[in-house]
């Protein structure tokens, strides 16, 4: 069992990759719960807060009418999802949706613990999102590979679950998740972020690791074989 929410070392990301279960340290949850209070006074208050109550990109400056705060979160993951190619491997999705809840639980980005959780119950029943490999801008974070994973937490896109590809609400169904609900703020949340990149590179780390392990075998192996001599 993994802890996330407080120190994550590359082995420890590996072990999740492989299919480590994983679970929200409970000093991460009280720091999400003191982030996501401060998000609902704001709300309350009617502040202009960007992503919050205001659109985004061209439409920063176009406020939201508070009832539908939610709706713009789900607008916000649905038209980012937008990527192309073949999906991307199972270690790398694990990696990435560890690792987006990893951060989440820092207490940083004003959610509640559930969006973190919700991450954890997937990787835990190992309902893995359909998300394709190209489609990141990089530099403004990763928002259509985050984008696709956020879909299957609410419900929508599609899911590997049990070898097989499915619609996600099925998937979730099947694994008795509920989807979920996304409040002010949390759609954002969950796209902006470079944990896609983050864990293609932690993937690749640790193949390189291992790789060079083997090379050094070879290495030793040749000279011995040739009889080499220093």
């Amino acid at each position: 069992m993994i802890i996330l929410g407080d120190h994550l070392t590359l082995n420890e990301l590996k072990q999740v990759w492989k299919g480590e279960s994983v679970f929200i340290s409970d000093e991460a949850v009280k720091r999400m719960e003191a982030t996501r209070s401060v998000v609902e006074s704001i709300i309350e208050k009617g502040e202009p807060v960007y992503g919050v109550n205001t659109g985004v990109g061209r439409l920063a400056e176009i406020s939201i009418d508070r009832n539908e705060l939610e709706q713009l979160q789900v607008n916000i993951v649905r038209s980012h999802a937008v990527g192309v190619g073949e999906p991307l491997s199972r270690e790398i999705v694990r990696a990435a949706m560890a690792l987006r809840a990893h951060t989440l639980a820092q207490g940083l980005s004003g959610v509640r613990p559930i969006v973190a959780q919700k991450l954890t119950e997937l990787l835990n029943a190992d309902v893995l999102p359909v998300v394709p490999s190209r489609g990141s801008v990089g530099a403004s974070g990763d928002l259509a590979p985050l984008a696709h994973i956020a879909l299957t937490l609410i419900g929508e896109g599609e899911a590997i679950y049990r070898g097989q590809r499915l619609p996600s609400f099925l998937a979730l169904k099947l694994a008795g998740i509920e989807p979920l609900r996304l409040q002010a703020k949390e759609g954002l949340a969950l796209i902006n972020g470079t944990q896609a990149s983050t864990a293609v590179l932690a993937v690749a780390l640790a193949r390189s690791e291992s790789l060079l392990i083997a090379a050094d075998a070879v290495a030793a192996m040749t000279f011995e074989a040739l009889e080499g001599v220093d």
